[in-house]
């Protein structure tokens, strides 16, 4: 018999707040351990928290691109557990009444397209740091009161395909509403896997979960490893044990850490040194127009309004400094499709080449935008165009000192053209006899004769049209 597959996720997403959730230290990622810290979130007796607006609105900004409810009167709870990360020996965070419930999120996976429940986002603070060396294990406390918001979804995925599927648009929500950088290499966004397996249509099962999976590559072979196990230990008559497993991405397996805590395991109880948050319907509205247009009403608006391809559009709308850099470089040139060919062919191949990260790219659009101009204006042919785009891309080149020095510029002069032309068909009489007796594969020779004795800079209508004129006459 056949086994179902039921995942549920937690994606904790560190906000791109300047300062923390309860402080005014900085969220800057790095730094000296220990530096990024104040008595509020190293947890020093006598202190008071102080709750950072921005971290209420970016919170209400991913729950109304979400479809959530906004929960009008809400409160923070205190999460209690003995770990070393957590300098306070608890967690605020939101059981009891989380800022946004009940929202969605529509994927399509497998050229199927589904509906994911989100159960609830609630703001939470983030815990420490261990760090591991041969000496011993050592704490870097910076990152503690680093605020955090956790997506909670309902468990209805049932493939890897649909949960990489959902936190790709997830993630593009994330940077296009500008709350969450997504570096998962920093941390910045992780995810928890829920997983059990079930007879198809029967009750659920015993589920574990794998904690702050930070690649989607992970995500995907811890779930399959998971799975796997869990059926292999049901077909051999044993049983799951409702755990947290930590997963080891080198060996590629989970090993349990330690029995799945519930509530009354946290002991949670309201946090008494916050006010409970009331968000009124002019502050919700003000938030509500902050909203920009998300990555899938780019996609509709490239297609209707430029002339984009679905693939163009959807790689510039794959993460949001691509589409900023389109726009930007579209906006001055004024030839989008030219400038969407040009990222998503030459700018992308280069990015490949260097691994270079779309939201490491730094390049200047107002030295793209002229070079899309000269080559549309036709001062440069296309072999000249990809080799100062890498100028550019690897060194910063400016375009036009670029091509002057290289001596790119397209020739357009006729007489040129034509003195040149006359010299080659002189110089191959049998190639000129073969293309007037017929054979067209003559004629490709002798224009790549001319175009060689230009250098590569004529411009080739100019050339095909003068050959031809001069060969028929």
């Amino acid at each position: 018999m056949t086994w179902e597959t039921v995942i549920g996720l937690e994606v904790h997403a560190e906000l791109s707040t300047k300062s923390k959730i309860f402080c005014g230290c900085t969220t800057a990622f790095g730094g000296e351990p220990n530096t990024h810290v104040c008595p509020v979130c190293s947890g020093m007796p006598g202190v008071l928290p102080r709750l950072n607006r921005a971290v209420v609105e970016y919170a209400v900004r991913l729950g109304l691109a979400l479809g959530c409810e906004i929960t009008r009167y809400c409160k923070f709870d205190r999460k209690n557990y003995f770990y070393p990360d957590l300098p306070k020996a608890y967690q605020v965070s939101q059981l009891y009444s989380p800022i946004c419930r009940d929202g969605r999120l529509d994927i399509e996976a497998g050229g199927q397209a589904k509906t994911v429940g989100i159960r609830e986002i609630h703001m939470e603070e983030d815990a420490g740091k261990l760090i591991h060396d041969a000496q011993g294990t050592f704490m870097d406390f910076n990152r503690c009161g680093v605020p955090l918001l956790e997506i909670v979804s309902q468990p209805d995925f049932r493939s890897v395909g649909e949960v990489t599927a959902y936190l790709e648009k997830l993630r593009e929500i994330l940077l296009y509403l500008g709350v969450c950088d997504c570096k998962m290499q920093e941390g910045s966004l992780r995810a928890d896997v829920n997983l059990s397996v079930r007879r198809p249509d029967g009750e659920f099962g015993v589920r574990t979960e794998m904690k702050n999976l930070n690649s989607f590559k992970a995500v995907g072979r811890a779930i399959e490893f998971e799975r796997l196990r869990q059926i292999k230990v049901l077909e051999s008559g044993g049983r799951i044990t409702q755990e947290t497993r930590r997963w080891d991405d080198e060996a590629g397996e989970s090993f349990g850490m330690r029995s799945k805590e519930n509530a009354q395991d946290y002991r949670y109880f309201p946090e008494p040194d916050l006010l409970p948050l009331r968000i009124g319907e002019d502050w919700l509205e003000q938030i509500r127009e902050t909203i920009p247009e998300l990555a899938h009403q780019k996609r509709e608006r490239y297609v209707r309004d430029f002339g984009l391809s679905g693939f163009e559009a959807t790689v510039l709308t794959g993460h949001k400094s691509l589409s900023d850099l389109f726009e930007a470089v579209s906006e001055r040139c004024g030839y989008p499709l030219e400038a969407a060919r040009l990222i998503t062919g030459e700018i992308m191949r280069l990015m490949n080449v260097t691994n270079t990260l779309p939201e490491d790219l730094a390049l200047d659009a107002g030295k793209l935008s002229a070079l899309v101009s000269l080559m549309m204006e036709g001062k440069i042919n296309r072999n000249a165009y990809k080799e100062t785009a890498e100028a550019v891309f690897m060194s910063g080149a400016d375009p036009e000192a670029y091509i002057s020095e290289k001596g790119l510029l397209m020739v357009n002069d006729s007489d040129a053209v034509s003195e040149a032309a006359g010299a080659v068909i002189a110089a191959n009489p049998d190639a000129a006899a073969d293309y007037r007796a017929g054979k067209t594969k003559a004629f490709g020779f002798l224009m790549g004769q001319v175009m060689r004795k230009l250098g590569g800079t004529a411009n080739p209508d100019a050339v095909k049209k003068i050959l031809k004129n001069m060969l028929d006459n």
